[in-house]
């Protein structure tokens, strides 16, 4: 049995425990003389070292009990949600040195007013866009304050479902310029001073009376903005789609006029993106901020910018999923590939099959269903964002495919949960589509027939066709040309999809990269492949060398699940290293492969990849930003690069600093890209 011995004087402050040791060596001093001179002499001495010692422990250790117990009383967390994500940075001012924000202490009263830190940003060095405008960007060094309330819409077009989707756009953005303005969160006083909370709370005052003609303070008396859409009547998603706009913004008598003019509903929504960012909240007068003047003039480089997202390794509430698509919104990325299903789980409740999920879904809550679907791809469009479904087949494809023979349907799938799964799937658990019964393609119709009528008209829909594994139906199908047999699966598929869109097949065909896509089966007028192998893979030259269009999705740079370590104990679970944001921003394949211009056509664009092995709802914002927003730069802007490959120039840092914190003032707990004080001193850690 071991024994501690317990100190009962561990917790005593420092200073009395000395003065207790004091007493104990004094009273053996005083035990020990004889003398009555001497005790007395000794009795004041230790009534003196007494006395000196509490005046020296109360003026050391009672202030700094006074400084921690303040500050145990400020709220630093708030368990209800209310507060707001970025905190006031009182103790600081800045001032523009060289297209610099420099970090100058502040004391009120005692030097020139405040500058917050973004208001700094927004006004020194580079426009703060991101993506950043790939033709024109211009805005003036005079900036104006205003609030939310005297924002109006004006908009100027012939088109019915374009004035429709437009609205509902700008509800949204007013939704985020009111998160923006922190109007939600109540900010206690201990947060700020006396006279600054008064005049908070009488600005509040003045929000809620805002509809009976109260308006609060602010260099602007309005704010109209414009949009006029002439040229197409257009809101459904397609790669032909014009998303070029132009802005303007002009101020004459305390008025500013906000034109956006686009081709198209998609190049408007675009423009309010770009408002959103030259527009930010001041947090040493609690007001909105914008330019007096600005020009913007801006296209996209890439048609199809993407983010794809699995949600059968993990389930993903919608709340979750549109977050994402808000984010995607802000960084110009238009295509949400939804991997609604895998081998794992299957959570999408069809309306003609609810038994897929009843044998597939990992709980009852844990599903969508069609409406689900719907709402998402609503709430996309009003940001500029298309969803891609993709059931993925023939292969990831088990549970929730094994009740066929109960249904007299026969088997729907092989090699369902088979061991050991190494030798027939990439990753357990292992299933496959059976290629040779009919009712696993009308399944497959009826499938599309829902997610197209949930999603909208589209140009472009995703088959799948990721890593079949030949071996799984070698059990099954040995006297058969097994490539051709997945050859003929695709073809199948392709004709299923073409019944279920009303006879219509979408002109882009999209599949995953393998070795059976060079076997030249499918025709290249309709498929695109999606390449996610290596960027140096010979398959990279020969998809575009057989005349296929291509997504690019390497793994060793926009797989953004990758750096995490292995999930399983045998094979290969992991890719390495991390992904930084550098490493997806600066890949170039079109420029490293140095395509000529035909094959440079080929490229519709990029697509970054979460597989959520490893990921759910808890790591979900963090992992992806603020790496996807670098990707959205990439393929917006595709901005020219000089440095070597590890370096950054100083504007991008600066630049997607200011982006990550635009993400978290909307919610997205986006991650962080250096220490605070990095962000808070640009430049000087790079």
């Amino acid at each position: 049995m071991v024994y501690c011995r317990h100190n009962s004087h561990e917790n005593l402050p420092i200073f009395l425990y000395r003065i207790m040791l004091l007493t104990r060596r004094l009273r053996y001093l005083f035990k020990m003389s004889l003398a009555v001179s001497l005790r007395r002499a000794l009795l004041v001495l230790l009534s003196g070292a007494i006395f000196i010692l509490t005046v020296l422990y109360w003026n050391q250790g009672g202030g700094k009990t006074q400084a921690y117990s303040e500050a145990l009383e400020r709220p630093h967390s708030h368990k209800d949600g209310t507060a707001f994500p970025i905190p006031v940075e009182k103790f600081w001012t800045y001032k523009c040195e060289n297209d610099r924000c420099m970090r100058v202490s502040y004391h009120a009263g005692k030097t020139a007013k405040r500058v917050s830190f973004i208001t700094c940003s927004m006004t020194c060095g580079y426009v703060n866009i991101w993506p950043a405008p790939t033709i024109k960007s211009l805005v003036s060094a005079q900036t104006t304050s205003f609030s939310l309330e005297i924002v109006q819409l004006e908009m100027d077009t012939p088109h019915r479902e374009v004035r429709k989707q437009l609205q509902l756009s700008f509800d949204s953005f007013l939704k985020d310029l009111r998160q923006i303005q922190r109007l939600d969160y109540a900010a206690s006083p201990a947060e700020m001073g006396e006279s600054e909370s008064s005049s908070w709370s009488s600005n509040n005052d003045m929000v809620g009376a805002a509809t009976s003609g109260q308006r609060r303070s602010g260099g602007l008396e309005s704010l109209l903005v414009k949009i006029s859409v002439q040229k197409s009547g257009d809101v459904d998603f397609s790669l032909d789609n014009d998303e070029s706009y132009q802005l303007s913004t002009m101020t004459e008598s305390h008025r500013l006029l906000v034109e956006i003019k686009a081709n198209s509903f998609f190049g408007a929504r675009h423009g309010l993106s770009t408002l959103q960012q030259l527009i930010w909240f001041d947090d040493e007068d609690h007001m909105l901020h914008t330019y007096v003047n600005s020009k913007v003039k801006d296209a996209p480089k890439f048609r199809y910018r993407g983010l794809m997202l699995d949600t059968s390794r993990h389930f993903f509430s919608l709340e979750a999923i549109k977050r994402t698509i808000m984010g995607m919104g802000l960084a110009k990325l238009n295509r949400f590939h939804w991997h609604l299903t895998d081998a794992q789980s299957f959570p999408y409740i069809s309306r003609n099959y609810p038994e897929l999920a009843e044998h597939g879904a990992y709980s009852e809550s844990e599903t969508y269903t069609e409406q689900d679907v719907r709402e998402v791809a609503d709430f996309a469009r009003i940001h500029g964002v298309q969803v891609i479904p993709e059931i993925d087949a023939p292969a990831h494809a088990g549970n929730g495919w094994d009740w066929g023979p109960k249904r007299g349907m026969g088997e729907l799938a092989v090699c369902i949960n088979q061991q050991p799964w190494s030798f027939y799937c990439g990753e357990p658990p292992c299933g496959q589509l059976n290629p040779k019964n009919n009712h696993t393609y009308l399944i497959l119709q009826r499938l599309y027939e829902e997610l197209l009528l949930a999603t909208g008209p589209t140009d472009l829909f995703h088959l799948g066709g990721d890593e079949v594994n030949l071996d799984c139906w070698a059990q099954y199908f040995n006297d058969t040309d097994l490539r051709g047999l997945w050859c003929d699966f695709m073809l199948q598929a392709m004709a299923r999809l073409k019944m279920a869109n009303n006879g219509v097949s979408p002109k882009y065909l999209a599949v995953w990269s393998s070795a059976l896509t060079n076997t030249k089966c499918l025709p290249n007028s309709q498929f695109t492949v999606q390449v996610w192998g290596g960027s140096t893979w010979q398959e990279n030259y020969d998809l575009l060398d057989n005349g296929y269009n291509v997504i690019f999705s390497h793994v060793d740079a926009w797989y953004l699940d990758c750096g995490f370590g292995s999930w399983r104990s045998t094979g290969e679970a992991a890719c390495s290293p991390y992904r930084t944001w550098q490493n997806v921003y600066k890949h170039r394949p079109w420029e490293r492969m140095r395509l000529d211009k035909k094959r440079r056509k080929q490229v519709l664009g990029g697509e970054a990849c979460l597989w959520t092995e490893q990921v759910d709802e808890n790591q979900l914002d963090n992992r992806l930003w603020p790496r996807a927003g670098a990707l959205g730069e990439r393929l917006w802007s595709d901005p020219s690069d000089d440095h070597d490959l590890d370096i950054m120039a100083p504007e991008v840092f600066r630049r997607i600093s200011l982006f990550r914190t635009r993400l978290v003032e909307l919610g997205i707990k986006a991650e962080a890209l250096f220490p605070k004080y990095c962000a808070q001193n640009p430049g000087e850690c790079i």
